[in-house]
């Protein structure tokens, strides 16, 4: 059995980039660079009014000018403008050659013809300069930056139409145990509705991985170990939920040897979630998951999401960590890294009710994972404490 750090540096070790692909910018919210970005043009490419106003040439004292013409965005023709003289201009306009100041209109009173300056503004004022945001041939984004909202306009407004990012992995959700009934149907006599399988895709569509195949397998060795060969073959990723114990109906990991997947752990001193084992085969990335939906969802959070996001190419794969207070002691006597359910109001952290693997009322209402390292046997009230922010 080893640590939960262990085996966090061992998943993103194993973490394999995907292949490189061109995509619409219009279509890579999520996915990460594979190189850096350059600027091939200055932001803004030309003197643009950031007012809406008066340009003009300055003169210290100058009270009044004459009103010689406007220029409005996007004006393929810009006056000229002579010392004396005004452009009405508008916010995003090129500002003309011999211009160097904009009034803005509330400091202003136009009356005969004559535009009267009732508040002088410094010169230079209200001007945006070529290249003041960036400045043509700057590197602007680095490898691996994660490509947001903001991204897309940015390198949209820099005329960007493509960019190389890493592939999404093709994830298949492998569903074991014979007691797994399908949600929308009179539930028979001792079993349970399967859960797990629409849970750990919703989560996978938080990173942006769609193409998710759900696969059910019964609690045999032949229908478990070519379920995984099927999957394999056809996806880059293989998230097995259950059957990874030792029981008489645990057949995950005979069959993944089967399948000549090779085993980098199984077991880390943890709760929830002890029983998680990794692996992999060629460039295919293998979880077996806990069967438990609580233990399920921390492991993913934990090392299959991290291990998803280096495999896209993040830089940064882990889910951010912070501090809060505590709320009320935590005790470990057991010598485990506890991952418990926990809610963050402000700067406080309260472990809910409810901690059990098979639980996942608690999770539904949990936005951190309070961590309690192994080697801490109590955590006191009011203690500053390490959690994973569940807001990403």
């Amino acid at each position: 059995m080893i640590s939960v750090a262990q085996a966090q540096k061992i998943v993103i070790e194993k973490a394999s980039l995907l292949p490189r692909t061109l995509v619409p910018v219009s279509k890579s919210r999520q996915r990460y660079l594979t190189e850096a970005i350059s600027a091939p043009i200055s932001l803004p490419p030309f003197r643009q009014s950031a007012m809406d106003g008066y340009a003009f040439i300055y003169e210290e004292g100058i009270t009044s000018l004459t009103l010689a013409g406007k220029v409005q965005a996007g004006a393929t023709k810009v006056p000229q403008l002579k010392k004396g003289e005004a452009i009405r201009i508008f916010t995003g306009a090129p500002v003309p050659d011999a211009a160097n100041t904009v009034i803005i209109q509330e400091h202003t009173q136009f009356e005969d013809q004559i535009l009267h300056l009732q508040k002088l503004p410094a010169k230079g004022a209200n001007i945006r300069p070529v290249g003041e945001q960036v400045t043509e041939g700057v590197k602007v984004l680095e490898q691996g930056h994660a490509i947001n909202e903001a991204s897309i306009g940015f390198l949209a407004g820099l005329g960007i139409t493509e960019v190389s990012v890493y592939s999404l992995p093709k994830v298949a959700v492998l569903m074991t145990g014979d007691e797994l009934q399908e949600p929308g149907t009179p539930l028979e006599p001792n079993q349970i509705y399967e859960s797990n399988g629409i849970m750990l895709k919703n989560a996978l569509a938080r990173l942006g991985i769609i193409e998710v195949t759900l696969v059910k397998a019964k609690d045999t060795f032949e229908e478990t170990k070519n379920s995984i060969a099927q999957a394999l073959e056809t996806h880059d990723v293989l998230l097995v939920s259950g059957g990874i114990s030792v029981g008489d109906y645990d057949f995950v990991q005979e069959a993944l040897k089967a399948n000549s997947v090779t085993e980098h752990f199984y077991k880390v001193n943890q709760k929830p979630g002890k029983p998680l084992w990794f692996g992999t085969k060629d460039s295919k990335s293998v979880f077996g998951l806990p069967g438990n939906p609580a233990s399920s969802l921390t492991a993913f959070y934990v090392y299959v999401l991290p291990h998803l996001r280096a495999r896209m190419g993040s830089l940064s794969p882990f889910l951010p960590t912070r501090k809060a207070r505590l709320t009320e002691a935590v005790k470990n006597p057991i010598g485990k890294t506890l991952f418990l359910k926990a809610g963050v109001t402000d700067d406080t952290i309260t472990p809910y009710t409810g901690q059990a693997s098979s639980m996942l009322n608690t999770y539904a209402l949990s936005n951190a994972l309070l961590v309690v390292e192994e080697d801490q046997e109590m955590l006191e009230k009011g203690q500053q404490v390490g959690y994973i922010d569940l807001n990403f």
